[in-house]
């Protein structure tokens, strides 16, 4: 293959079932899942030489090439996957195909850019606090985040256990599903009440606000008016900071102890990360595992079951290539506003292409009750296959 877009790591063939949902359709896998007899790099060359050869696959990787699916090869991802804009000092950044001269997003970079480049039908990544959903919007194709245990993510490099998810890309509906029927998550039934988060909404530029209305007036039309209301009354700038403490602290528990012995050459951002991980009190962890069984419990009430939140993905498009680090960096905070809410909660999220901004595509997300994917996937099915 002429990798186009500088979205993999390597390539090789794994051939799957002979038919099934995915029969015929090529995959591309985030360098973090094990793939028996090679070894899983992780997006850094010191993580790679320090770690042998996988001894099984993933179940999740399993599953598609048990329902029919052909890997390609696998495909870059940011450093230990904690980043947010698909930008990797040792391996570079692969292309945004919709936007060349923007970042392609991550941690799930690579998997992203494949399928938006048309180099691969679906592409398999992670979502802990974004990397499948902000890529997704970035590159203007479909991306799930799982419900929290929804799917086997074992055998797979853990960043933050509590908010680790599988999830996947796809440039049409009809891939999207069929990488839903493969995981089991098919058949579900189309949700019926939509709320409108205002707080969240206003994290997004103006334009970007513009671009969205026509997708969200599609759904609208599909499944009756939206209802306003405040998602979080203490404010969204409290929901992030909980959610940096509360990963920031699984980070270090479950690399800590690596990242000490081996003093990984990282590159910028990544390694300050890391640092800030090393600094989260025991005093700071436990108040930000208090904020958030609250944002839990407040997630819980205004989502029941049959009910989807619609909010932007992102605050914009992505970022320029050329923007320093610090802006990087503050784009990634802001976003952060709008992808906490359903990793705090464990809550399965869609991003859906739904317009351009300034020459960079934008996504509309579905959110809805933990454990509601199928009916998350079926509604949208529903109303953008109508």
């Amino acid at each position: 293959m002429d990798d186009t877009a500088g979205a993999f790591a390597e390539f090789f063939e794994v051939n799957g079932a002979s038919d099934g949902p995915l029969a015929g359709k090529t995959l591309a896998i985030k360098d973090l899942y094990d793939i028996a007899g090679r070894v899983t790099g992780c997006g850094n060359p010191d993580w790679q030489r320090t770690h042998g050869a996988a001894e099984r696959t993933a179940p999740a990787v399993q599953a598609l090439l048990d329902a029919g699916g052909r890997i390609v090869g696998k495909t870059h991802t940011d450093e230990l996957a904690y980043s947010l804009m698909g930008v990797n000092a040792h391996y570079g950044t692969p292309l945004n195909t919709a936007a060349p001269d923007r970042v392609p997003g991550g941690s799930s970079s690579g998997s992203v850019s494949a399928v938006a480049a048309g180099l691969a039908d679906i592409g398999l990544g992670s979502d802990t606090g974004g990397s499948v959903r902000m890529p997704a919007s970035f590159c203007g194709v479909y991306g799930i985040r799982t419900s929290q245990d929804a799917l086997d993510i074992s055998c797979a490099m853990p960043l933050a256990p509590s908010f680790d998810t599988v999830g996947w890309f796809a440039r049409d509906v009809s891939d999207l599903m069929a990488a839903a029927k493969a995981y089991g998550m098919g058949g579900g039934t189309a949700l019926t009440r939509i709320i409108l988060p205002v707080d969240a909404w206003a994290r997004a530029s103006a334009e970007t606000v513009a671009a969205l209305a026509p997708m969200l007036a599609r759904f609208e039309a599909a499944l009756g008016p939206a209802t306003p209301l405040i998602l979080a009354p203490e404010g969204l700038v409290a929901w992030r900071e909980a959610f940096r403490l509360h990963q920031g602290h699984e980070v270090w528990e479950v690399h800590g102890a690596w990242v000490s012995e081996t003093d990984p050459d990282f590159g910028p951002g990544i390694r300050d990360r890391f640092e800030m991980a090393r600094g989260i009190s025991e005093t700071e962890f436990e108040g930000a595992r208090a904020d958030r069984n609250r944002i839990r419990a407040r997630l819980g009430a205004v989502l029941p079951t049959g009910t989807v939140m619609i909010v932007p993905t992102a605050p914009g498009p992505a970022p320029l290539k050329s923007e320093d680090q610090a802006t990087l960096d503050d784009y990634r905070a802001r976003a952060l506003e709008l992808l906490c809410p359903a990793g705090h909660a464990g809550l399965p999220q869609i991003s859906v292409p739904a317009g351009v901004v300034d020459g960079g595509p934008v996504g509309l997300s579905l959110v809805s009750a933990a454990g509601t994917d199928a009916d998350l996937l079926a509604t949208v099915a529903t109303v953008l296959t109508a």
